[in-house]
């Protein structure tokens, strides 16, 4: 166990586009910040440059919606078009009330509006784009990490991550989308606990966690800081990807 960690937000991120190397902007801002990566330290980047990079970008005026989508839309007061796309990308429609749409979005999140967000995408000419999460996010860790080991020539881990709601509790919170190099959920049943007792159900869900301290760094406004280098974190267990901390759906526990 580490005895400190630091979160350092890198400085100086431009406004990401579609098609940017997001490698190599990230390899700026951590010269710009000062900041030396080495082998077992953790990136963590926000998802919207993760998605802005990888053209997830889409113009409002462009959806048509379907019947599903104005009957949904009528019932949520939310714009029809954004609730379309909402239905594209979930698997299933959880709760639908005035301004609360909850999905199961395709990569299992269980999140509000299929993270499909209008904050911090700029806009322009009259079009109302919104941007929604990347296809992939453990494969954009992957590619992400593998880019920034060869660009620093050291094995960085790579979080992309996004803020969550959770049930019955005030406020959002920042959580792995996706991981790669380090375990996003680190199984200690079978360990002991201080007392001697056998831990039967902790698991931990370390990628989240990690996410969360980088949280206070990233900001949720006009901070412009979307990436954290963690440092003076490690691990014992094997690197496994964010699907690790998707509960099975046979496993709900609340329906």
């Amino acid at each position: 166990m580490a005895s400190s960690i630091t979160f350092s937000a890198l400085q100086g991120i431009k406004n990401v586009a579609a098609g940017d190397d997001l490698a190599g902007i990230l390899r700026t801002a951590l010269k710009a910040s000062g900041l030396t990566p080495r082998s077992g330290d953790v990136l963590v980047v926000a998802q919207k440059i993760v998605s802005k990079a990888e053209g997830r970008t889409v113009d409002l005026a462009t959806v048509t919606p379907s019947p599903r989508a104005l009957e949904l839309a009528a019932t949520t007061k939310k714009d029809a078009r954004l609730v379309e796309l909402i239905l594209a990308e979930s698997t299933e429609v959880l709760r639908a009330i005035p301004n609360v749409l909850i999905v199961r979005h395709r990569l299992g999140h269980v999140m509000a509006n299929a993270g499909i967000d209008h904050s911090n995408v700029m806009s322009g000419g009259g079009a109302q784009r919104v941007l929604l999460l990347p296809l992939d996010a453990d494969a954009s860790a992957v590619a992400l990490r593998d880019k920034l080991s060869n660009l620093l020539g050291c094995e960085l881990a790579v979080i992309v991550s996004d803020s969550f709601g959770r049930p019955w509790r005030n406020g959002v919170v920042n959580v792995a989308l996706g991981a790669a190099g380090l375990p996003a959920l680190i199984d200690r049943r079978g360990e002991k606990d201080l007392y001697g007792r056998t831990l039967e159900m902790t698991q931990v869900a370390f990628a989240d966690a990690l996410a969360a301290g980088a949280g206070l760094a990233l900001g949720e406004g006009a901070e412009g800081t979307p990436a954290v280098l963690v440092q003076g974190v490690s691990w014992q267990a094997p690197p496994c990807n964010v699907q690790a901390l998707i509960r099975p759906l046979e496993e709900d526990l609340f329906r």
